[in-house]
């Protein structure tokens, strides 16, 4: 029997934002386990960030996306966050599919994390089973938010008391990995005895690949034949992964002194890693490169270009950098993408890290690994980048494929299906 999910997302394609895709991948797949997913999201033409529609492309075909009512920033900012702007709209989507009895469960995924209260005022009001997925984990401790009444302070502050309210009585609680959600189930220890805990990484869609090749756009930001070493790192840079950037540029640096002839046709391309999605004078990687005398070396584009336009990037350039944070449970979705891009990865990540195995299983590239306390040493980074640049380490004929196919979104929605599964038998609807 198929059963219906409501799919609470707050940015959906269009929207070029990494938390889009989780829906998107999820909503793709599901109905081959069992399940018919509604996306609920905010409204399209409110969204702040520049849209990507060769996104769109890649949603299935004849999902049902129910457009929720948005509060507009165009005249008057009052605040920004989409949860916090279609919340009542979410809300009111959710109850009249309810009241229908159109949906068997709802799921939030976070961020926006001020979208989670909806999936229990749902259960309060219509006594439908809901869940939250942990794309990141919503109480942080990172430097800055410490600062009383900053910006930062007052968001974690909101966190810690929304947070128990929303997870209490939910039927499942999902997350990438199990430290994206380790913090929440100490502070809540009621939570991992009454839910359901199941983690599954974002995962990549062999789908989307096949749209790029089919496309056969050239890159923009480099030129494929142009004899220089070229690497990618595509991505937002967490406040807990500047000091993983310092130690690779600090690498840069001794390799340009020891082999300047190396370093000479070595570029590596930073994109999206601005202080904001659309800002293109937002750099914050060229800054610290220059401090570390290593700026001719280094290219960055700050602000966001379209999903599509990535991969097409991966897919074209010498190698992908992938750079971790001192956070352990962190998993770089971009990890899945460098993967399926059959180019070879060079990733510094923390040593507990889910991705360090994948990388490694699969033998699609070199990692280092590092701790809170301990980062690589610019000597070792040194070292095993020149090996790397004189011998990437991808082959696809030595690639595992079936450690591919571990880490694809279809496997990650099978599981998240299966955590529904069980979610739904141990729940008793009023």
């Amino acid at each position: 029997m198929t059963r219906r999910l409501a799919l609470v997302s707050g940015h959906f394609p269009p929207s070029n934002l990494v938390g889009a895709q989780r829906a998107r991948l999820w909503s793709r797949y599901l109905p081959e386990f069992g399940w018919e997913p509604i996306v609920v999201t905010g409204d399209r033409a409110k969204y702040e960030e520049r849209p990507d529609p060769d996104l769109e492309r890649l949603v299935a075909p004849g999902l049902r996306v129910v457009h929720a009512t948005t509060l507009s920033t165009r005249h008057v900012r009052l605040v920004g966050d989409i949860g916090i702007r279609s919340f009542w709209g979410c809300y009111r989507a959710l109850a009249k599919l309810a009241k229908a009895g159109e949906i068997d469960f709802v799921m939030v995924t976070i961020p926006s994390n001020f979208l989670a209260p909806v999936g229990r005022l749902m259960h309060l009001r219509h006594g439908l089973p809901f869940g939250i997925d942990y794309q990141d984990p919503w109480v942080n401790r990172w430097t800055g938010n410490e600062k009383p009444f900053s910006r930062a302070w007052a968001s974690n502050r909101l966190a810690e008391i929304l947070e128990p309210w929303s997870v209490r009585d939910a039927a499942l609680i999902t997350a990438m990995a199990p430290g994206y959600v380790a913090g929440m189930l100490e502070r809540n220890p009621k939570v991992a005895s009454q839910s359901e805990l199941a983690y599954m990484p974002m995962g990549t869609a062999p789908e989307d690949y096949a749209l790029v090749r089919r496309l056969g756009r050239a890159p923009f930001l480099f030129d494929p034949a142009d004899g220089r070493f070229h690497m990618i790192y595509a991505g937002a840079l967490l406040p807990a992964g500047f000091v993983v950037l310092d130690a690779f540029l600090a690498g840069l640096r001794i390799l340009r002194e020891r082999t300047p002839q190396v370093a000479a046709r070595f570029r590596v391309h930073f994109v999206g890693t601005g202080s904001s999605p659309d800002d293109p004078k937002g750099h914050r990687v060229l800054p610290r490169a220059r401090a570390a005398g290593v700026e001719e070396m280094v290219e960055e584009h700050p602000h966001r270009i379209g999903y599509v336009d990535t991969l097409n990037h991966l897919m074209h350039c010498n190698a992908v950098l992938v750079l971790g944070s001192t956070e352990p449970h962190y998993t770089p979705s971009k990890v899945f993408q460098a993967m399926l891009s059959e180019r070879p990865v060079f990733a510094l990540l923390h040593r507990d890290s889910t991705a360090v195995s994948m990388i490694r299983s699969a033998h699609v590239g070199e990692v280092l690994t590092l701790t809170e306390a301990e980062l690589p040493p610019p000597d070792t980074v040194a070292s095993t980048l020149q090996d790397f640049i004189d011998r990437p380490v991808f082959e696809a004929a030595s690639a595992d494929r079936s450690v591919f196919a571990a880490y694809s979104a279809r496997e990650s929605t099978r599981l998240f299906a299966e955590a529904l599964d069980r979610a739904c038998a141990r729940t008793v609807r009023p």
